[in-house]
């Protein structure tokens, strides 16, 4: 697969784009990665393979713990075909970071308002 469409092909998923939201904070245990969701460790793990396969993060072998880091460079291709169409800025992590948490942000979705 062409790497920028393992890119964007790993961003496509909402599960995906969490993870790589985790780890914008620090490195992460695999099963550090899989608590929040409602889903098996080895679902996780395509997840996870997923995102390495793209680049966008490492997983390395710590005694009996697999832990996964994000590679920011991973990004790189995306935001280079991005702004060949002179719309979009270099990607700025920080900025990433806050809009990945107000995608996922609880009780946004207008299904969660219990009045309506």
């Amino acid at each position: 697969m062409d790497p920028l469409d393992a890119v964007f092909a790993a961003l496509a998923d909402p599960t995906r784009r969490a993870i790589l939201a985790m780890l914008l904070e620090d490195d992460m245990a695999v099963t550090d990665v899989a608590e929040p969701f409602g889903i098996s460790l080895a679902a996780i793990s395509k997840h996870l393979a997923v995102l390495a396969a793209a680049g966008l993060i490492s997983q390395e072998k710590r005694g009996r713990v697999k832990w996964c880091r994000l590679e920011p460079d991973g990004l790189r291709p995306a935001s280079v075909w991005m702004q060949g169409f002179g719309l979009f800025e270099p990607v700025d992590l920080d900025a990433f970071e806050r809009f990945l948490a107000a995608e996922l942000a609880p009780g946004d979705d207008p299904g969660d308002d219990p009045a309506g």
